[in-house]
Parts: structure tokens; C-alpha cells; sequence
């Protein structure tokens, strides 16, 4: 009970932070005249993926577990997505939440299917390019292309800024300065990744009395208690009418994990992690995959409307998505 107790506390106080976390966000982007599809997508996408930062680099280097490492990044990315269809339910329009983001996100997710391909592709090969002791030409590769690809978003977001619908105005109770924002939002970051960093320790506890395979462990258990910065800040922006503030975060997100994972393999001194991680994951980086696919038809297409409280490709994202937990539940227990 202890544990568990201890995995809601810290929750509450995510949730609570994230919600002040993306109106000061927003504000960041108004008083800075920085695209919100921009903020989510790097700065905010960074602060929230902190935890699987500094939980990847404890299973690297104090656990040693490949396996913990791999599947925290690869099933938050997952989740993430996941997460992106689940708030297309709070979104109070006919349309999908997909339909009324900008489509400068179309950029972040072509080049997220590039990063975490490369993942895929790295835990299908035998072997790597060796060039030290600690790190593989593969993890290099994940460093250059995460900020060739922060780089052309950015340009991107300067040559097509997105026409925002709603009001830019802020309201006198709103009216702070920069440095005010800053220290704010800074206060609240800090807050969200003391509380994140705390959660896998009671969620590695409650999944250890489970008997579970670490694979599953750590794309389930160690995936969802890192990835609740994420949905605090999207359900958060959702609410305000903030979409792209949403959409570039959780996108954002799975372009900096894959960062990560580079992170921990310097840090992981028994040999390269992706070589000695279990091959079980490339189901959730084909997953995943497929997920962003739909993410890029949804901000290309538009449907007529809402037939349910989601639209198809917030549903089919979500059965993916379950469809993924299912399959590498049953192949991680044999």
C-alpha cells in the first residue's frame, strides 16, 4: 500500500504542475512570439521527458538492465501517441483535434518515423559500428539526426507560421512579464521532474510483485509513470484551446527519447544497449511507427466530422496501441 500510495501522491503533483506548466507555456509563446507548435514541440517536449532521461541512465548505469532502458523509451513513445488520440476526446469540436493542429506537425512526425526506424533497424542487426568503448555508430546517428531535425522544424516554423484562430490578446490578469513567465515556468518544471523521477521507484516495486517479464515492465510500468508529465501538460493544453501546444509536445517528446536512448547507451558499460536488449522491442517501434502514420493522415485528411466521442484516427491509434501491450505481453512470457 505503501508503494501504491506513494505512485498517486506523486501523480497528483505531476498533474498539478503540468496544468501550470502549459499555461505558462502558452503565455511563453505569446510574450515571445515563438509558434506554440514550437514550444510544445522542444521546450516543453524536453522538460516532460526529463524522467525517462533520468530513468534510462539509472537502468543503464545502476540496474544495467537493457531491457528497462529500451522499453521506457520505446513504449513512452508509444504511449505518447496514445496519450494523442485519448485527448482527442476532450476536445470540444466536431472535428478531430488532429484536424484543427497545425500542419507544421506533419514535419515533426515525418521525421520521428525517421528516428525511431533507426531504432528498429539497430535492434534487427547483428552488430554495430564500434567507435569507442562506450558508444556505437548508431547512437551517434540518433544525436546528429535529433538536432538536424530540431534545426528544420525551426526553420519551418519561421517560413510557415501557423494562423491561429484564437485570440492572442492577454488579459490583464495575465499580463506578466518575461523573467516572470520564465521563473514560473521553470518553478513548475522543476516541480513536475522531482515528482516524475520518484514515480519509478514505487512503479518498479508494484510491477516486481507482478512476476512480469522486464521488457513488458518496462514498456508498461516504467513507460506510463515517466510519461505523466506528458499527459498533465497535454490535457492541460487541450482544455485551454491550446491544440498545438498539445500536439508538439507529445510529437516532441518521441524525437527527444530517441535522444535519450543514445544517452543511456554512454552510459551503459556492459556492451551496446541496443544489441543486448531483447529483440521483443521492435514490436513497439513497428507500433509506434504505424501510429505516426495515421498521426500524418489525420493532420493531412479531413473528415466530415466526429461520429463518436473520437474520431477514426484517434481510435485507431488507440487500438493499435492496446493491440501492441497485447502482443508484447504474449511474446515476452515465452
Amino acid at each position: 500500500m505503501i508503494h501504491e500510495a506513494g505512485f498517486l501522491c506523486c501523480a497528483m503533483v505531476i498533474f498539478f504542475a503540468g496544468k501550470k506548466l502549459s499555461f505558462y507555456g502558452d503565455r511563453l509563446a505569446e510574450i515571445t512570439g515563438m509558434g506554440k507548435a514550437w514550444i510544445g514541440l522542444i521546450l516543453m517536449a524536453s522538460v516532460t521527458s526529463l524522467p525517462e532521461l533520468m530513468v534510462g541512465i539509472s537502468s543503464s548505469a545502476i540496474v544495467e538492465d537493457a531491457d528497462l532502458a529500451v522499453g521506457d523509451i520505446m513504449g513512452s513513445c508509444a504511449f505518447n501517441l496514445g496519450i494523442l488520440a485519448l485527448m482527442d476526446a476532450f476536445v470540444p469540436h466536431s472535428r478531430s483535434m488532429l484536424q484543427l493542429a497545425s500542419k507544421n506537425h506533419i514535419l515533426a512526425a515525418a521525421l520521428s518515423i525517421i528516428l525511431i526506424s533507426m531504432v528498429g533497424l539497430s535492434l534487427y542487426l547483428p552488430g554495430d559500428i564500434v567507435l569507442a568503448s562506450f558508444i556505437g555508430l548508431t547512437s551517434v546517428s540518433f544525436i546528429l539526426v535529433y538536432f538536424f531535425s530540431v534545426r528544420l522544424i525551426y526553420l519551418n516554423e519561421l517560413r510557415n507560421p501557423p494562423t491561429e484562430k484564437a485570440e492572442r490578446e492577454i488579459a490583464p490578469a495575465h499580463a506578466l512579464t518575461l523573467r516572470q513567465v520564465l521563473l514560473r515556468y521553470t518553478l513548475f518544471a522543476s516541480v513536475i521532474i522531482v515528482a516524475a523521477l520518484a514515480l519509478p521507484f514505487f512503479a518498479e516495486h508494484i510491477a516486481t510483485d507482478t512476476g512480469l517479464d522486464r521488457s513488458f515492465v518496462g514498456t508498461l510500468f516504467l513507460a506510463v509513470s515517466t510519461s505523466l508529465p506528458e499527459i498533465a501538460v497535454s490535457v492541460a493544453a487541450v482544455r485551454a484551446g491550446s491544440i498545438d501546444l498539445s500536439v508538439g509536445n507529445l510529437l516532441g517528446s518521441n524525437l527527444f527519447n530517441v535522444f535519450i536512448l543514445a544517452i543511456d547507451d554512454i552510459f551503459y558499460t556492459r556492451g551496446h544497449l541496443l544489441k543486448d536488449a531483447s529483440d521483443v522491442h521492435i514490436l513497439s517501434v513497428f507500433s509506434t511507427l504505424v501510429m505516426t502514420a495515421v498521426v500524418i493522415m489525420g493532420l493531412i485528411f479531413s473528415a466530415n466530422g466526429k461520429r463518436f466521442r473520437m474520431a477514426w484516427d484517434s481510435i485507431l491509434i488507440f487500438t493499435i496501441y492496446f493491440l501492441n501491450l497485447v502482443l508484447l505481453y504474449r511474446f515476452s512470457k515465452t
